[in-house]
């Protein structure tokens, strides 16, 4: 489960002051919704990934017994 800032909130905020959980998050839950998305959710997804590929993605460079290579967002 999220816990985090809404997307009211980050959406009067800059892209780059958003944490990679808050990315890695949304993204996930426009990629689910992206073939009901108007122009503006579009848009708005657009941003977030162009941010995630500016910081060179959101990978776990290793796993470990207590974590996997996917990024959690919880």
């Amino acid at each position: 489960m999220y816990v985090g800032r809404d997307m009211t909130e980050l959406s009067m905020m800059e892209k780059t002051k958003w944490k990679n959980s808050e990315l890695a998050f949304f993204h996930h839950s426009l990629q689910q919704m992206t073939p009901y998305l108007n122009a503006e959710g579009q848009s708005i997804h657009q941003e977030i990934i162009k941010e995630i590929e500016s910081r060179g993605g959101l990978h776990r460079n290793e796993a470990d017994y207590t974590h996997g290579t996917e990024v959690s967002y919880d």
